[in-house]
């Protein structure tokens, strides 16, 4: 990637000219002052404070979000869901347009106010924290995540058909490991029985005692991000799914959830992505509690500019090969091997294509419900 394409990259995700430019030269080793950066910017017509884009077209991407999943979302996330969509807005604007469109769930969210405990962590991948989110789990969907305590960065989020399964949450920690090329000093889970795997590869990558028991209700780092993955994601997929039970069209059994898994876990999936990416590139207000304050994405990449470094731990090679034996990779699909290969032939002897939004996904799932009751029960 060149560097004109590196500096709009940077420049939509609403990084600051410092920001760029430590990250121009530290990760891509490409050295700039904040003159020609700001020479560049001008001739891509990139500017913060000019060439906005039109009330109109910033009103109608609002009115999506709040009609969809943005129901919730505050000011600062939608501004930052502007950012990367590629809208030229101010978040002054953001907050008058939501101010005029969501009134009421302007309000809501003034009321609320919350008291923090405070938190502190050396660095990014000094502590990693691990846990589940089984909102969705009574549809067939469950969601694992990870955090590091520092940065607040997301290591990874990923809705499987189980979150119980330590084989499957040690494939997402050995993945973001390979990922990194090293591993945390410490991680910290919860006592339930998906984390067992991750405390002894841990304990093998680095040593005895890395990995840190305790309640979920504690975890702060984790749970915080939770409480914003249901307002951003989750809340649209409740909602959606309960009106499926509601209809009639849900009953909670394995037919019904291995379709949900098959149908619908690929749109949840991109949900999350996309919440995922937006919060790591949201900027963390300064607080009272302690803590640093800026986007999730620089302080994990560059801690140098708060005056840490990474804590990681290198790894050999040989022995994350024989941990990654130990794990299961990819699980996305149904856990049902055998409803997973009928639901395919279902759809391969009616001719029945992918579905390409909710709507189309909705209209595939009633349909195959329909075919597959047929095959099994004769109904």
């Amino acid at each position: 990637m060149d560097t004109n394409r590196l500096i709009y990259f940077y420049f939509s995700m609403g990084l600051t000219y410092k920001e760029i430019i430590c990250i121009l030269g530290l990760h891509h080793r490409i050295l700039i002052s904040e003159r020609t950066l700001k020479r560049k910017l001008a001739s891509m017509n990139l500017y913060r404070r000019k060439n906005k884009t039109s009330l109109i077209s910033v009103s109608e991407f609002l009115s999506k979000l709040i009609m969809a999943d943005g129901m919730q979302s505050g000011y600062r996330w939608m501004y930052q869901r502007c950012l990367l969509a590629g809208y030229r807005v101010s978040r002054l604007t953001v907050s008058g347009l939501l101010s005029i469109l969501d009134p009421e769930g302007v309000e809501l969210r003034r009321r609320k106010r919350l008291r923090r405990r405070k938190y502190y962590a050396k660095g990014p991948n000094y502590l990693w924290h691990v846990d589940s989110y089984d909102k969705l789990k009574n549809y067939g969907i469950c969601i694992n995540g990870c955090i590091d305590g520092y940065s607040r960065k997301i290591i990874w989020c990923e809705a499987t058909y189980s979150s119980s399964d330590p084989r499957i949450v040690a494939g997402h920690f050995i993945s973001s490991v390979e990922k990194l090329g090293s591993c945390p000093r410490k991680v910290r889970g919860d006592r339930g029985t998906e984390n067992k795997r991750i405390e002894e590869i841990q304990s093998v990558l680095t040593n005895h005692g890395s990995f840190i028991y305790g309640p979920s209700t504690g975890n702060q780092r984790i749970e915080a991000f939770w409480r914003h993955l249901r307002m951003e994601c989750c809340q649209f997929w409740i909602e959606f799914f309960g009106y499926l039970r509601d209809v009639g069209h849900f009953t909670g059994d394995i037919l019904d959830k291995n379709l949900v898994q098959f149908v619908f876990m690929e749109f949840v999936q991109k949900d999350i992505d996309d919440a995922v990416s937006v919060w790591n590139t949201h900027r963390i207000r300064p607080t009272r509690n302690g803590g640093p304050s800026g986007k999730p994405c620089i302080l994990y990449c560059l801690p140098e500019l708060e005056g840490t470094k990474d804590y990681s731990t290198q790894v050999d090679p040989d022995i994350l090969g024989i941990c990654r034996k130990r794990c299961l990779f990819n699980q996305n699909n149904p856990g049902d091997t055998d409803m997973l290969h009928l639901f395919k032939l279902l759809m391969e002897e009616n001719e029945l294509s992918s579905p390409g939004n909710v709507d189309e996904a909705c209209d595939l799932y009633q349909t195959l419900r329909h075919l597959a009751n047929y095959e099994i029960y004769n109904l």
